[in-house]
């Protein structure tokens, strides 16, 4: 396990670099200039020729990737053409944003698939019906799941709000969550306010990947339930209930969990759009203005966070699979 680990931790390593090579050049050749969009069109040229010196665009490149990388590992991001501020600073009232619905994502979309992977596994016209429903449910894109969410609980019922993290203001809480923060100090009313807005686009982003996880998970319970060592559990004593845990769970977990690593960049493309929608002031959302303004810079730092999330998070997958499945490990 410590080589597979080690093998795995250098390949995150490479791949981290390889990424921040790609998003440096996509940032300085892709197109634009951010010296126009720091000082405007109409600029003089002295103007101009100050601010390629400042932003430091006046160095060979490769002096330019080694001082974007070097400021980079020191969590240096540089500044935002368009704000003029650092855009760590912008990142760290942001990030607090996106991670609370990402891992409100993330864990409802767990929770989705359990729950329907039983019914979805159903024979018959009821199951065929089920399966009809989840797959066309599946394939709605998130900003339709969000409208039809946004038509039906707040302009057909009332029941939820559909924009904005809380109706409170912000939180004096430091992780910057604010359901979190809001039952940390106590303030129930407050952490059940940002639990009401955080449950649409939850579920807009999660419902996709929720119900694809349904889906192998149930075939993988199929499967496993249906064995010649589900058949001998059964002949020694054991309950469906018991085969369910004992046998059935952990032998469709290493799927699952396969799936799971890359909906999760599903989910983060899905944020994106979700942000915009409800007006959640998170990374998607800043991300969308920093393209609006061509601010190059801070749409790279952005991509390559998400990235290098991305990458870290299926590298996470594969160990946990390792620790479940040793054939992993051992191929």
């Amino acid at each position: 396990m410590v080589r597979f680990t080690l093998s795995r931790l250098g390949s995150l390593v490479l791949v981290l670099f390889s990424l921040s090579v790609l998003i440096f050049v996509v940032s300085r050749f892709g197109g634009g200039d951010p010296v126009h969009a720091y000082v405007g069109a109409n600029a003089s040229p002295d103007a101009m020729a100050a601010a390629r010196v400042r932003l430091g665009l006046d160095q060979p490149v490769l002096v330019q990737y080694w001082d974007y990388l070097t400021r980079l590992v020191q969590g240096d991001f540089g500044l935002s053409v368009s704000t003029k501020r650092p855009v760590s600073d912008e990142l760290a009232a942001r990030v607090p944003a996106t991670l609370e619905l990402m891992i409100a994502t993330v864990v409802l979309a767990v929770l989705i698939g359990l729950a329907l992977a039983r019914a979805y596994a159903l024979r018959g016209r009821a199951g065929a019906v089920i399966r009809f429903v989840l797959f066309s449910a599946a394939s709605a894109p998130s900003f339709l799941i969000a409208t039809a969410g946004m038509l039906i609980f707040f302009a057909q019922f009332g029941w939820l709000p559909v924009s904005g993290r809380t109706s409170y203001g912000a939180s004096s809480g430091l992780s910057g969550m604010f359901v979190l923060d809001g039952l940390l100090t106590g303030n129930i009313p407050y952490a059940f306010d940002a639990l009401k807005h955080l449950v649409l686009p939850a579920v807009a982003a999660s419902l996709g990947p929720g119900v694809a996880l349904a889906r192998v998970l149930a075939d993988g319970l199929s499967t496993s339930l249906s064995s010649g060592y589900a058949r001998t559990a059964r002949s020694l004593g054991e309950t469906e209930p018991q085969l369910l845990r004992r046998h059935g769970l952990r032998n469709a977990a290493g799927p699952a969990l396969s799936l799971l690593g890359v909906q999760i960049g599903m989910m983060l493309s899905s944020l994106v759009v979700v942000e915009e929608i409800f007006s959640w002031n998170g990374l998607g959302q800043y991300l969308v203005k920093a393209i609006g303004a061509a601010d190059t810079n801070s749409v790279a730092t952005i991509s390559l966070l998400l990235g290098a999330v991305y990458v870290v998070v299926n590298t996470l997958v594969d160990l946990g699979l390792a620790l479940l499945d040793p054939r992993v490990r051992l191929s």
